[in-house]
């Protein structure tokens, strides 16, 4: 699954989830692949926009230019945007899943800072319920999904080089063997470090490009 990286610097766009997603650099034992992508991760030049830049951990802020604002707020991923070579886009509403446009309108904003720029490739974090029929996902989360699906539509349209990851649940657990295929799900679940790292390695994967991925951990038979 590893890629050779040739493209910097890199935007991280989000805040709960990218943290939950990251913060694993540096912290989870030292597994090699995990130390390729924390040397990686300290090699790149990262932007991130943050509501709450409290919660970045100290370890993280030497290898991070933070931007306090809103991906709903244009100038705000303008500003973060601008000078970047590629974007990670990991949105979230924390706890709230209550009818939204808030992801799909910072996703609108995206494209178009990313358009304005001339940034061609972006990688986003959905989910695996976009996979399901709408009547077959649960109806608690049925008005978030809604919103990824709007997400998805407008990276469909854009005209960019985009990767559509549809992560089933995330876990805490370390570096493993993982399945990527494109247009459904291979498994039930995800290492959060193994995520991180593919979302990051599918910039510089053309066969990734414009493609529906879902991503399961390998489940030992």
């Amino acid at each position: 699954m590893e890629q050779e990286w040739d493209m910097m610097p890199i935007l991280v766009c989000g805040d709960d989830l990218f943290l939950s997603l990251w913060c694993w650099y540096g912290e989870k034992g030292f597994d090699l692949a995990v130390l390729r992508k924390v040397w990686l991760f300290s090699c790149l030049h990262i932007k991130a926009l943050l509501r709450d830049p409290s919660k970045l951990p100290e370890h993280l802020r030497s290898n991070i230019e933070i931007i306090q604002g809103d991906v709903t707020n244009i100038t705000d991923v303008q500003q973060t945007v601008e000078g970047q070579d590629a974007v990670i886009v990991t949105l979230g509403t924390r706890n709230d899943l209550s009818p939204t446009t808030v992801l799909s309108e910072g996703m609108k904003n995206i494209i178009a800072a990313m358009k304005k720029n001339g940034i061609e490739c972006v990688s986003v974090c959905l989910s695996a319920f976009l996979f399901y029929a709408p009547e077959k996902v649960p109806t608690r989360f049925s008005d978030l999904n809604a919103d990824h699906q709007r997400m998805l539509d407008y990276l469909k349209a854009s005209g960019l080089k985009w990767i559509a990851i549809l992560p089933p649940h995330l876990t805490d657990n370390l570096h493993g063997d993982y399945t990527v295929s494109h247009g459904s799900s291979p498994g039930r679940a995800i290492a959060k470090c193994d995520l991180a790292a593919f979302m990051l390695d599918s910039l510089s994967d053309p066969a990734q490009h414009n493609q529906l991925c879902g991503i399961a951990t390998n489940v030992n038979a």
